[in-house]
């Protein structure tokens, strides 16, 4: 992903298509922007809460990789929103704002005054890492953390 200086990405919602299963039934979900999440439900909201489960691993696995985290594209007509759980979209802006920052793990650890291993623990997206751990690695990242509660009836 390329962002101007101080643009890091906020947003974690994408667009999931449900196609009908014409062999199993269900419905077959694909996440436009990132081809890799591909998964399947039998009903339209199991299918949904499968497309939520394979974009965190899709994303977790960009970031232990450390490849870049597309920018969500505007939502089409034929689209569902589906949100990256909350603890993952926090550890993948954390990623992106290291990456826009140009700081390594040892410096981050070094301006937050801990290991680098805690570093590494704060970008392992399976790592439960507390709120307030995250929000100072933002802070020293110069990012700072804006809730917003979307309703999410389908």
């Amino acid at each position: 992903m390329t962002l101007s200086k101080g643009m890091t990405m906020s947003r974690f919602s994408y667009g999931a298509k449900l196609t009908p299963d014409e062999v199993d039934g269900g419905w077959v979900v694909t996440v436009r922007d990132i081809p890799e999440a591909i998964t399947q439900g039998d009903d339209v909201e199991s299918a949904l809460r499968e497309a939520s489960d394979c974009l965190e691993e899709a994303i977790a696995a960009r970031i232990d990789d450390q490849r870049d985290i597309p920018i969500p594209s505007p939502l089409m007509s034929d689209e569902y929103k589906v949100y990256l759980p909350i603890q993952t979209a926090l550890k993948a802006s954390v990623y992106l704002a290291m990456k826009e920052s140009t700081l390594s793990k040892v410096q981050l650890a070094s301006k937050l005054n801990v290991d680098e291993k805690e570093v590494r623990r704060i970008l392992d997206p399976h790592h439960r890492t507390k709120l307030p751990t995250i929000e100072r690695a933002l802070q020293a990242l110069g990012q700072q953390i804006s809730l917003t509660i979307t309703s999410t009836q389908v």
